[in-house]
């Protein structure tokens, strides 16, 4: 098609994987809203779950640990599992950005905006 037109047919290839990939992305931030992930800490005691964008959607506290005494370990298991969740919510979406790259053909390991 664009034969005679020596890399100009090269730069039409490459400005439509743009696009093709702009469009990728933007369908796996929206996927990423509505994955999630749960951290935990206490062995279960406290969960927090987040959307794999790191927003924190839920967190479940086992009853057993309230007990005014223990107001410090109680807070300190609730951040652990905010920061499980949301360690796990960045891997989650590190993980699905090098699927979306591996399959532009593009090095697993490229960093993209977000």
């Amino acid at each position: 098609m664009l034969k005679g037109l020596g890399n100009l047919g090269d730069m039409a290839k490459m400005m439509k994987s743009a696009q093709e990939l702009q469009t990728k992305m933007a369908q796996m931030q929206e996927d990423m809203a509505n994955m999630t992930v749960t951290g935990e800490s206490g062995a279960g005691l406290v969960k927090a779950t987040a959307t794999a964008k790191g927003e924190l959607t839920a967190l479940d506290i086992d009853p057993s640990i309230f007990n005014g005494d223990d107001k410090e370990v109680v807070e300190d298991l609730i951040l652990a599992a905010i920061k499980d969740a949301q360690a796990k919510a960045a891997q989650r979406a590190q993980d699905e950005m090098a699927k979306l790259t591996e399959g532009m053909g593009l090095p697993k390991d490229i960093k993209l905006p977000f």
